[in-house]
C-alpha cells in the first residue's frame, strides 16, 4: 500500500481504501481503478493524497510527498483581499459606462452625434479590470428594471469580449467585438417605448416593429467612420441565425459576420439572465442549456461550446441555490454535462446530470 499525492496519480492506479470527501461522504470505493476522470474528481474535492496499490512506476517516498505538499501550498491562490480595491474600481468603471451609454441613447434620440470618444475611453478604462468580471456570478450594481437596456448593453459588451478572447479571435478584434456588443441594440431608441416594454405577447404587427431595430441600428452606425464594418454589421445581423431563420435578411451561417455570431450568444444569455420589468431573471445554468439546444441550427456550435466550457470550468467552489431552496457548492463539472455539475449539499453529493428533478436557480458567489 502506498500513500500517493493526488498530483502523482496516474490512470490505472488502484485504490486500496475508500476515498471520502472532506465532509465524510463516500466519493470513490476501494478497488476502483482510476481513470483520468476519477483523478479529476479527487482533485476537485481538494483531497491531498489517497492510498493506492504500489506499481512499477511508483518511486514516491515520504520526503517527496512532503515536498509536493509544500509545492501545492505555494501554488495555491493567494488571498485576494489586497485586490478588493481593484474590484471596486471595476464596479466604478462599470457604473461610468452605464452613464456613457445613457448619454449615447440621449444623443440618438435627439439626432445628435454619438460620443464615440467617450465610449472608447470608458471601454478602455473598464477593460483594464476585466479579470474581475465573472459572467455567471456577476450582479450589476444598483440594478433597477427601468435601466435593463443600459445594463444589458454593458454586460453584453463584457461577455462578447470574453467570448472573443476565449475563442482565440485575433487580439485586434477583441475591443471592436466588445463595441459591437455595446452598440448592437442602439436601434431600439427608434422603437416606441410602449411596444418595446410591453408585458405579455406581442402582436404580429408589434413584432414586425421590434424587428426594425436591427435596420435602424445599422443606419445609425453606418455613417460613423470611426467604427469598423463588423461593428455596423453586428447591429444589423445579431438576430440572424445560421439556418437562415433569423431576421432581417434571413442570412445563413456563412453570410453572418463573426462579430454578430459572437454577440448573438452574449445577447441571448443576458436577455434571459437579467430582470426585466415584465419578467424575472432565469438561472444562468438553465439559460446555458437553452443556448446549447439552440446551437443545433441557430447559433454557431463551436462558439457555443467554447462559451459554455469557459463559463463552467472555473466555477468549482461556487455557492449555488437549487430549485428546492437548498444551498450547496459546485464540486465537479463533467465535460459531457457542463451545465449540470455535481453539487455538495449538506455532505450529500447531487449529480444534476443524473437527478433531473433538481437544477441551479441562482449562483450566490
Amino acid at each position: 500500500m502506498l500513500t500517493k499525492s493526488v498530483y502523482r496519480l496516474m490512470p490505472g492506479d488502484k485504490l486500496v481504501e475508500d476515498v471520502l470527501t472532506p465532509l465524510g461522504s463516500l466519493l470513490l470505493t476501494k478497488d476502483t481503478v482510476l481513470t483520468q476522470r476519477e483523478i479529476d474528481i479527487i482533485i476537485a474535492f481538494t483531497i491531498e493524497s489517497v492510498k493506492v496499490a504500489p506499481s512499477a512506476n511508483d518511486g514516491l517516498n515520504e520526503n517527496e510527498l512532503t515536498k509536493e505538499k509544500g509545492a501545492a501550498k505555494k501554488a495555491a491562490p493567494k488571498d485576494l483581499t489586497p485586490e478588493l480595491s481593484e474590484k471596486e474600481m471595476f464596479i466604478e468603471h462599470y457604473k461610468k459606462m452605464l452613464e456613457v451609454m445613457r448619454n449615447v441613447n440621449n444623443a440618438v434620440n435627439i439626432n445628435e452625434p454619438i460620443p464615440l470618444l467617450d465610449i472608447r475611453n470608458q471601454l478602455d478604462e473598464l477593460f483594464q479590470y476585466i479579470d474581475f468580471y465573472n459572467v455567471i456570478s456577476f450582479t450589476p450594481p444598483n440594478f433597477v428594471e427601468s435601466d435593463y437596456a443600459l445594463h444589458k448593453s454593458v454586460v453584453t459588451a463584457l461577455t462578447s469580449y470574453y467570448i472573443a478572447k476565449a475563442s482565440n479571435q485575433p487580439k485586434k478584434d477583441w475591443m471592436p467585438i466588445a463595441l459591437a456588443g455595446l452598440l448592437m441594440d442602439i436601434g431600439n431608441q427608434k422603437i416606441e417605448r410602449n411596444i418595446l416594454n410591453k408585458e405579455g405577447k406581442l402582436t404580429h404587427a408589434e413584432m414586425d416593429i421590434i424587428k426594425k431595430h436591427t435596420e435602424y441600428g445599422y443606419l445609425i452606425l453606418s455613417n460613423q467612420t470611426a467604427i469598423n464594418k463588423g461593428v455596423k454589421l453586428t447591429a444589423l445581423q445579431h438576430h440572424e441565425r445560421i439556418d437562415g431563420t433569423g431576421y432581417p435578411l434571413k442570412l445563413n451561417g456563412e453570410s453572418i459576420h463573426i462579430y454578430a455570431k459572437i454577440c448573438a450568444i452574449a445577447d441571448i444569455y443576458h436577455a434571459m439572465t437579467l430582470n426585466k420589468v415584465y419578467r424575472k431573471a432565469i438561472s444562468p445554468y438553465l439559460v446555458m442549456e437553452q443556448i446549447q439546444s439552440d446551437a443545433f441550427g441557430k447559433l454557431d456550435p463551436v462558439l457555443v461550446s467554447i462559451f459554455i466550457e469557459s463559463l463552467t470550468k472555473f466555477n468549482i467552489g461556487s455557492r449555488v441555490k437549487l430549485n428546492d431552496g437548498r444551498i450547496g457548492e459546485i464540486v465537479f463539472v463533467e465535460r459531457s454535462n457542463q451545465t449540470r455539475p455535481w453539487v455538495n449539499v449538506d455532505s450529500e453529493i447531487i449529480n444534476l446530470s443524473l437527478d433531473r428533478s433538481f437544477h441551479i436557480v441562482e449562483v450566490l458567489s
